[in-house]
């Protein structure tokens, strides 16, 4: 891994990876005491960026099933959408216990429920304890459920039918006092794969308490949060973050106010303070296609990102970031951890979680190695 980047460089073999980051991220992480867990379905990866003992980047990785939606589950969890599994990630860690003398969380699949592939996207926790996540495939938010594949918990109110037909795709959740509260959707179409029409301004922002649409006009939207009273959104098909007027505004056009561009197809949202963290995607197939996004990199005479910037609320300015290059081009949601330095994750099915055996505090210790 590199510090800041000062000129272009030479692109990388097909297989390599490259990791680099501006030169306050580790300050910042510090500072705050936090890290950062990303999910890339692309690279079938879920990543942890944190410090290492020298105060320096740390980056660790697992192999997980297309991990996709993260979720932070209570102050020792995380719940991750995956290929066809809903998985709860428990930190199994003491506050004074460790992993090879570096790792000062470590989480662990300790739940892991089978739904079939479902393309699910975003996920939430409810007040009940249940995960709420966007069923794409059928167009819905739903809920495991102990026999069935899924429990429907809403379905937009154009969608005629549920059917296993992507119509609209419905992609991003925010919670809202332990409920789902918004979504987003490139479209609100309702007929197969519809919305691949409408990428570059059929997106919409709903409420589920109203089922009124609040938001028309955006580009493939993505990751709707909720922080310190305002609906944040990232409108991906232009790469801006913005808010959302939560009353609609003129009829809902318009109601979207950028704050910040990030120059990348944009999919994973968290804040702290008063810091956003983007995630930044790469196009798939060289450019974004019949999207502003497109037209605004070459205006700007810049390259697309793989990565997460650090955006000053304040200026909406980029202060700090994290990036890839190489092979991995395409991340989906990411989350803060606070409290921890150096995170970790153990791969389901693997020798490592064969191995780990833990117990509670009266009953043993953590293993000094996996």
């Amino acid at each position: 891994m590199t510090d800041e980047k000062t000129e272009a460089s030479p692109p990388l073999p097909e297989d390599q990876v490259e990791y680099s980051v501006s030169p306050g991220l580790a300050g910042r992480l510090a500072r705050h005491r936090i890290s950062i867990a990303i999910t890339s379905y692309q690279s079938g990866l879920l990543y942890f960026v944190g410090r290492n003992a020298d105060g320096g980047i740390n980056v660790h990785q697992t192999a997980m099933p297309k991990p996709m939606g993260l979720c932070l589950d209570g102050p020792t969890g995380l719940t991750m959408t995956s290929a066809f599994q809903i998985m709860r990630l428990e930190n199994v860690l003491q506050p004074d216990q460790r992993v090879n003398d570096a790792f000062d969380a470590c989480y662990v699949p300790r739940r892991v429920h089978v739904t079939g592939t479902l393309d699910a996207h975003d996920v939430g926790m409810d007040s009940a304890g249940r995960a709420v996540f966007v069923n794409t495939r059928y167009n819905c938010l739903a809920t495991t459920s102990p026999r069935y594949s899924f429990e429907v918990v809403w379905k937009p109110p154009f969608i005629s039918a549920l059917v296993d037909e992507d119509r609209c795709h419905l992609n991003g959740l925010a919670m809202e006092g332990g409920r789902p509260r918004y979504v987003t959707a490139v479209s609100r179409s309702d007929t197969i794969d519809g919305w691949r029409d409408r990428r570059a301004d059929g997106g919409i922002v709903i409420d589920v308490d109203s089922n009124e649409i609040i938001c028309t006009g955006l580009s493939m939207p993505h990751s709707p949060r909720l922080h310190r009273g305002e609906l944040w959104v990232l409108n991906a098909g232009t790469g801006e973050l913005g808010v959302v007027d939560r009353k609609g505004g003129d009829g809902g056009k318009g109601a979207f106010e950028a704050r910040a561009f990030c120059p990348g197809f944009l999919r994973g949202l968290a804040f702290h303070g008063n810091f956003a963290f983007v995630g930044l995607s790469k196009p798939r197939y060289k450019r974004f296609e019949g999207l502003a996004l497109d037209q605004r990199l070459q205006d700007a005479d810049s390259e697309p990102w793989c990565g997460v910037q650090v955006i000053d609320l304040s200026t909406g300015s980029c202060v700090d970031w994290f990036r890839i290059d190489g092979k991995i081009a395409e991340l989906y949601d990411l989350e803060i951890i606070e409290g921890h330095a150096c995170p970790m994750a153990v791969p389901p099915y693997s020798d490592e979680a064969a191995r780990l055996i833990t117990l509670p505090p009266e009953g043993g210790t953590v293993p000094a190695g996996i």
